[in-house]
């Protein structure tokens, strides 16, 4: 059976932590900042973590091989 391809934009937009957690970027911080507040714009820089419903998701079908 061939092999599954990763997914190219997920390669780039998640990562697995040590403990199997799916790490993201939040979204919310590339146009319109002016009406958002600095300390908005500065809890946004954060990484965030996929939820439990979407994980298997992204791990098994997105990104099967980045473990």
């Amino acid at each position: 059976m061939p092999k599954q391809k990763s997914h190219s934009g997920s390669k780039k937009r998640f990562d697995i932590t040590g403990s199997g957690r799916v790490k993201r970027a939040q979204s919310g911080k590339n146009h319109k900042t002016g009406e958002k507040t600095r300390k908005r714009k500065r809890s946004l820089r954060q990484t965030a973590f996929v939820s439990e419903t979407q994980e298997l998701t992204v791990k098994n079908q997105l990104i099967p091989y980045k473990k």
